[in-house]
């Protein structure tokens, strides 16, 4: 490839005003805008009204013909689940060359805008006639919503100062997290109140996936009208697309250096195995409540509703304890709780216990999941010229972990008929992760490589504020 064939990262953005009002405000817009697609379709109302559609397939065994195969529709969520994030990881590395280089960010960003809020639109659409297409519909919406949030990232060097990252991103996640707990409201009215409304439930609750689609694309368009336009591929860059492969080329050099740094190597195995188990009983509490327990969809919605407010004193609360006793000390008895959790779940049943159960798991979801991004800042290189390609080999550890960790689940529940055979057996990724996590302790987790020359590399398009480095 040549040299002119890989343009530099941001190439025409440098003129782009930093800490601009009207684009700060714009760029936090987009998270209010997609963050309802996790509250609404992944984590609520969206499995639920999948089990419904399950049930009234078979309403004895929950058994439903997918392209010929018979298989579980509890088995059959997780396993479009894990389908989707295995494309995700697949495509991420090219992604992350598109927002570098391409000088189409915004265009790009579009895309995967309106392919995610379109499917979440057409799952208005999701009937028992329709199960089979809708599968893939929710795959693709889980596609749009992972792509846009590469490109997005992406724009945070571009319109801010280095000293603003950590404020704006924070801004950021304050809008996503009013904005979909908004609609999610609306949501709830509209399902629960569906009577006095004079709609039925099915017709509210298949309405709800079109606002989700129409709230997504709708405020999307004060962040594309707000960010800057695109500069295009920069003057003197050649026709080659050999760049495209910079992804992975960024990945594989992250790879070899991993050979130089045995702590970073430890500590993503330990964040791979537990990752397994964390992400696996996010993505199924719901239909779990829903097909194991018989709970009511009001009931599980507003639980839901009430995890959202206790992941973030969760994470705060870990935060503080990580300052006193270390990263990887509390990262540890996030994950002892975790294991705990799995054998709660496979005991639980509807009433006290669940709620119980799901206000400890709310206490714990936020807090690894935080913890875990700052340990690994903390442990990354600490002037390495490549920081966004260790983050995106951090994004693909973590996509290829949902992968494997649905996939179990869904491959336990149908050969064993019970979902609670799954949560049990999700301990062993808990007990691996706790057992790499231990080889960490009392050790200064940040090590230089041997050769940092081997590594060359730009400077990140995507920003990562990196924590002070201390013994953890």
């Amino acid at each position: 490839m040549s040299a002119t064939a890989t343009p530099a990262p941001d190439a025409g953005f440098q003129s782009v005003p930093k800490d601009d009002k009207r684009i700060t405000r714009g760029w936090t817009f987009y998270d209010w805008a997609n963050s309802v697609y996790p509250l609404v379709i992944t984590s609520s109302i969206f499995p639920i009204y999948w089990g419904s559609i399950t049930e009234e397939l078979s309403p004895k065994t929950d058994v439903v013909n997918f392209l010929g195969v018979e298989v579980p529709g509890s088995s059959l969520l997780t396993y479009a689940i894990s389908a989707a994030f295995l494309l995700i990881a697949l495509v991420s590395p090219f992604l992350t060359s598109l927002a570098d280089f391409s000088g189409r960010k915004k265009l790009f960003m579009q895309v995967f805008c309106y392919l995610g809020a379109a499917s979440c639109a057409a799952l208005y659409f999701f009937t028992p006639e329709t199960l089979t297409l809708s599968t893939f519909i929710f795959i693709a919406a889980t596609i749009g919503f992972s792509g846009s949030i590469v490109f997005y990232n992406s724009y945070l060097p571009i319109i801010s100062s280095e000293e603003q990252y950590d404020s704006l991103s924070a801004r950021g996640f304050s809008m996503g997290y009013i904005g979909s707990v908004l609609l999610l409201v609306i949501c709830l009215l509209l399902v629960t109140f569906n009577e006095a409304l004079g709609i039925e439930k099915a017709f509210a609750t298949r309405l709800s996936f079109l606002l989700t689609g129409i709230w997504w694309a709708g405020f999307a368009q004060i962040t594309f009208f707000s960010l800057p336009a695109d500069p295009g591929r920069p003057a003197g860059a050649t026709s080659d697309s050999g760049w495209l492969l910079n992804g992975f080329h960024e990945l594989s050099k992250v790879w070899d250096q991993l050979k130089q740094l045995p702590n970073l190597k430890i500590f993503l195995l330990a964040y791979f195995t537990y990752n397994m188990g964390v992400q696996t009983v996010m993505y199924v509490a719901t239909i779990f409540g829903d097909k194991e327990l018989h709970l009511e969809s009001t009931a599980l919605i507003v639980t839901i509703l009430l995890l959202q407010v206790v992941g973030i004193l969760g994470a705060y609360l870990f935060a503080k304890l990580s300052e006193r006793i270390g990263n990887t000390r509390a990262l540890s008895w996030s994950v002892v709780i975790w294991a705990f959790i799995c054998i709660a779940g496979y005991f639980v049943q509807a009433g006290w216990s669940f709620y119980a159960l799901a206000s400890v798991i709310g206490l714990t979801m936020g807090a690894v999941q935080s913890l875990s991004r700052s340990t690994y800042s903390k442990i990354i290189p600490e002037n390495t010229p490549n920081t966004a390609a260790f983050f995106s080999f951090f994004d693909v550890t973590e996509k290829l972990s949902i992968v494997i960790g649905t996939a179990v689940f869904g491959v336990i529940a149908q050969i064993t008929g019970s979902m609670r055979n799954s949560i049990l057996a999700l301990i062993v990724f808990f007990i691996l992760g706790l057992i790499f996590l231990l080889q960490l302790r009392g050790k200064k987790l940040r090590e230089d490589p041997a050769n940092t020359d081997a590594f060359p590399g730009p400077p990140p398009a995507t920003p990562i504020v990196a924590m002070p480095a201390k013994e953890l």
